[in-house]
């Protein structure tokens, strides 16, 4: 049997719970065969002291649709993921509203993947290019 898009992504936000994607209120909103889409909504929660997003919550909502991403794509009974490491460039503030992250691979090798995530705001506009890459490591 096969598991529904909703379904999925329900799963995959019910293993948000408790994390710091919960507490971003990051959630998973699409994928496909290559890629993951998440959003977050910016409010002053993820505001810096101005009144615009924090270059931070943004590179947190990367690494967390690069690592998900990731996650989905291997097999979990076998390896985990971690970050090894992100970069950002952050090219236009944003104060309000939502911003998405679209993670996709440009390697996805068995050990080491690198994620190419690019973050837009509701108009589509580029907020942040981010690079991740990943390790997946045998389970023990």
């Amino acid at each position: 049997m096969q598991i529904s898009k909703e379904d999925m992504l329900a799963k995959a936000n019910e293993a948000s719970k408790n994390t710091l994607m919960e507490t971003l209120s990051i959630e998973i909103v699409d994928f496909g065969d290559d890629f993951l889409t998440a959003r977050m909504p910016v409010n002053s929660k993820v505001h810096q002291p101005d009144g615009v997003l924090h270059g931070g919550a943004t590179a947190a909502l990367a690494e967390s649709v690069g690592s998900f991403a990731t996650h989905i794509f291997i097999d979990t009974d076998k390896f985990f993921v971690r970050g090894l490491e992100i970069t950002a460039n952050h090219l236009k503030s944003v104060s309000e509203g939502y911003i998405f992250a679209k993670a996709t691979f440009l390697h996805k090798g068995r050990t080491t993947q690198l994620l190419d995530i690019r973050v837009t705001d509701e108009a589509d506009n580029l907020i942040s290019i981010c690079r991740l890459s990943t390790i997946s490591l045998p389970k023990k």
